[in-house]
């Protein structure tokens, strides 16, 4: 029983202690922001690695999720009568839960799991003590470019997501089960609004954003220097960006659409 309390407040106090270094290291990388103004060329070199190289997987699943929202929506709705409101269906599932929630988790998938085990790598190589060696703060070096880069490269690609996703809604609801195209579109224009909505979706894809950067570069950093702690890191950084998108999306819905 003793055995068993004592090994649930060590691992407590772990937690704990893990929580203060990653909100500290944080600190340090937001207080840190001014070089990426005067070094702008590593963070575009970044926004090519993980932005533009993640385009390909977030615009595929944006066309399969897009296609797949157009057919069940057009089941549901037909037997309503009303299938003409298939556009406002699509384009409202997409812009306040799935675009930001899906393109946040292939992200994590993607992108985040990459940059931990890139300075995971670094660490191992002991690349970062090198650096600090030679008077060159990794934080400001390495860990900041990868940081804004991710920040900025998820949103962009929520909306890429979305758009794709409304069109392939369109080319299974119009092309292949007959909905009146104009109607896809004016119901998408009547009923989704840029402030409700839309602004809404861009507010939790930056929130996203900035939480699954924050796990990425922060469980890189942060790892065992083996083979074996980068693999845990790795492994980490998606699973727990994953439950933090859920869990953040779930609290943002409640703020910005229900009575929390």
């Amino acid at each position: 029983m003793l055995g068993g309390l004592q090994k649930l407040g060590h691992w407590g106090l772990g937690v704990l202690e893990r929580l203060g270094r990653g909100h500290l290291f944080l600190l340090r990388v937001l207080m840190s922001l001014g070089t990426a103004v005067t070094r702008p060329r590593l963070v575009i070199k970044e926004l090519y690695s993980v932005g533009v190289l993640s385009l390909l997987i977030i615009a595929v699943s944006g066309l399969f999720v897009g296609m797949v929202l157009g057919y069940q929506g057009y089941i549901t709705l037909v037997n309503f009568g009303a299938e003409e409101a298939l556009g406002s269906v699509v384009a409202l599932s997409l812009v306040r839960e799935l675009g930001p929630v899906i393109t946040a988790l292939l992200f994590a998938g993607r992108a985040g799991s990459a940059l931990s085990a890139e300075i995971g790598l670094m660490k191992t190589t002991e690349q970062l003590s090198g650096m600090e060696m030679m008077a060159v703060d990794p934080v400001k070096r390495v860990i900041l470019p990868r940081f804004v880069a991710a920040f900025i490269s998820l949103p962009l690609l929520a909306a890429i997501f979305s758009a794709v996703a409304v069109m392939g809604g369109y080319f299974i609801g119009v092309g292949l089960l007959g909905v009146d195209g104009g109607s896809y579109w004016s119901q998408m224009q009547a009923n989704v609004d840029f402030y409700e909505d839309v602004m809404n979706g861009i507010i939790k894809s930056l929130v996203f954003g900035f939480v699954v950067a924050w796990i990425a570069v922060f469980e890189g950093y942060d790892t065992v220097p083996t083979s074996e702690g980068v693999s845990r890191a790795t492994t980490r950084t998606v699973v727990h960006s994953a439950l933090a998108v859920l869990a953040l999306d779930f609290i943002l819905t409640g703020l910005m659409f229900g009575d929390i």
